[in-house]
């Protein structure tokens, strides 16, 4: 049962949360789990509820009926900032979202992901558009996250755009087959035009030659957003950004490994297994 259709039930919604991001098997519970205990509990509250509209935009259903869904979770959003959140994990938000200052376009820009990411089919135009989904489902994340770090708004903003570019754009790198599968291609239609990919046939795009340049366009960018985001942490105090520096480590090294990998091997699995998560997570964890 989702965790919006539970809100007339008797649930314990701190538990709730909880459960979520423990299930979800993200990496981002490595870097969450260091955190002192009040800001951990507001960063799984943010995480509980991306992981749920999230779900609503990937999950088996209508396009109305996701739409629908997404709708109650805009109405929530509003219920949250007017103190009378019906959703448990609403419940949680509503007692976060005044302590650490938290902007509810944040909040609704994520939805605004879901609700681009809800399509059976998906295509983007350019790569101003790629980021501004990228913006709309990772930046607003970590714009969110960096509040209960505690840094200020400019230079976490900062920080968002800049490490939030660079998870998306490797995750996309990362699942591009994955991703055709489900009639879904995130890389650019202007770049596969340049590279004489004209079809929007995800299968056909997989199989073009000219996909592995376009590919590697992507990597440059995710690479630069990576540059970006460690001198932006680097100005940052770092005892504060513990968990953001674990996050880019982890998926710093998912990047390498597809750029060892190649572009022209897409079918090819890459991923960091745990084990190197949680030594990563203490050593970063660890940082004076």
């Amino acid at each position: 049962m989702s965790a919006e259709a539970t809100h007339a039930a008797t649930v314990d919604p701190v538990a709730l949360v909880t459960e979520i991001v423990k299930k979800s098997g993200s990496s981002f519970f490595w870097a969450m789990r260091l955190l002192p205990a009040e800001k951990r509990s507001a960063l799984f509250a943010i995480y509980a509820f991306c992981r749920e509209v999230d779900d609503i935009a990937d999950e088996p259903g209508t396009l109305e009926s996701k739409r629908e869904r997404l709708s109650a979770w805009r109405d929530e959003v509003d219920r949250i900032y007017s103190g009378k959140p019906e959703f448990p994990i609403g419940q949680v938000l509503a007692k976060v979202v005044p302590k650490y200052g938290l902007d509810t376009l944040d909040f609704l820009a994520v939805i605004e992901g879901m609700e681009m990411d809800a399509p059976e089919r998906l295509r983007i135009t350019d790569m101003a558009g790629l980021e501004y989904y990228c913006d709309r489902v990772a930046c607003a994340v970590g714009r969110l996250c960096n509040r209960v770090f505690g840094i200020d708004r400019e230079h976490g903003n900062q920080i968002a755009t800049a490490l939030g570019l660079a998870l998306q754009l490797t995750n996309i790198l990362r699942d591009v087959q994955e991703d055709a599968a489900r009639d879904h291609v995130y890389l650019p239609a202007d770049l596969l035009r340049a590279q004489s990919i004209d079809t929007t046939n995800p299968v056909d795009i997989i199989d073009h030659p000219g996909l592995e340049a376009v590919c590697t366009q992507i990597s440059v960018r995710a690479g630069q957003c990576f540059s970006q985001a460690e001198q932006y942490l680097a100005s940052s105090d770092r005892r504060k950004m513990r968990a953001a520096i674990i996050m880019m480590e982890v998926y710093r090294r998912i990047y390498e490994r597809l750029r060892v990998r190649g572009w022209g091997r897409v079918s090819e699995p890459v991923s960091v297994p745990k084990i190197e998560k949680l030594w990563i997570a203490l050593r970063y964890g660890l940082i004076p």
